[in-house]
């Protein structure tokens, strides 16, 4: 590129063309004006014509109307930013609890408040579809056009899936469980069959299953083994193993004889004598 660049300036310097020189090479016009070095009277005219393009109302026109945007542009952004934020104006929070939501719904409307239900509860004390918390306490201030979030009351009890303790631990076991997760137990039902194992729960007398649905509201009862054997248990019988000796597999034993040992002659002299007195004879 510098070589180009610098037969450029040459050919434009002579400014004569000969036979199989360089100007013989077809070289752009706009790049031999560009390389072409301007006399004195082309750079005057060039400096005036910038003073009369700076000076001209077109200019200045361009350059007012990119300052008047850039300054719509930051009020814009600045009272904009006002608008949507809400700056300077607040809401004090209403207190909506224990009220009907169609009711609470009401106040807040009027006030430029928004309500949604997040989530369902249960107060038996307490009407259905009544506000039972709300998501910022009654008094603080917030912006308008804020989202308050409620918890309502449930219009039915809420239901549980019964767990898998039916034939699968025991009374206590079973008993802990369901009172952890919110179930009422009434008294036991004992049936027979195993110690303290559990063989079913009924519920107004309905016998119950594994994931069935029941109100926490409702009683429970759970049948559980007594101890005792019911009439459809069976007992099973294995008969004792023996084992059988032959003759010719194995000698059976001789008894072994009997014997009496002889007292010694030390023990009999000490042992003492049990014969009677000879009476003495008369004399005539």
């Amino acid at each position: 590129m510098r070589i180009f660049l610098y037969l450029c300036k040459y050919s434009a310097k002579t400014g004569k063309a000969e036979d199989g020189g360089w100007d013989s090479v077809a070289i752009p016009m706009a790049v031999r004006s560009a390389c072409r070095k301007k006399t004195k009277k082309e750079e005057a005219m060039d400096i005036q014509e910038l003073f009369r393009k700076m000076t001209s109302g077109h200019f200045w026109g361009n350059l007012l109307a990119m300052l008047a945007l850039v300054i719509l542009l930051c009020l814009g952004v600045k009272y904009g930013l006002d608008w949507y934020t809400n700056h300077g104006e607040v809401v004090v929070v209403p207190n909506v609890l224990h009220k009907d939501f169609k009711e609470a719904k009401d106040i807040l409307d009027g006030l430029d408040l928004k309500i949604e239900v997040s989530d369902t509860g249960y107060v038996k004390s307490l009407p259905p579809n009544c506000v039972l918390e709300q998501s910022i306490i009654a008094g603080e201030k917030v912006k308008p056009r804020r989202v308050i979030f409620v918890t309502i009351n449930a219009t039915s009890t809420p239901t549980i899936a019964l767990p898998d303790v039916i034939d699968n631990s025991s009374y206590r076991e079973a008993a802990v469980k369901l009172r952890a997760m919110g179930f009422k137990l009434g008294p036991p039902q004992f049936i027979p069959g195993e110690k303290d194992w559990v063989y079913g729960i009924i519920c107004k007398g309905r016998q119950l299953s594994t994931g069935a649905r029941v109100s926490i509201e409702d009683m429970l009862t759970i049948q559980v083994g007594d101890g005792r054997l019911s009439e459809n248990d069976s007992i099973n019988y294995t008969e004792p193993e023996f084992q059988y000796y032959y003759e010719d597999e194995e000698e059976l034993e001789e008894p072994e004889e009997m014997t009496t040992e002889e007292p010694s002659p030390a023990t009999t002299e000490s042992a003492p004598q049990s014969a009677a007195p000879e009476k003495p004879t008369a004399t005539n």
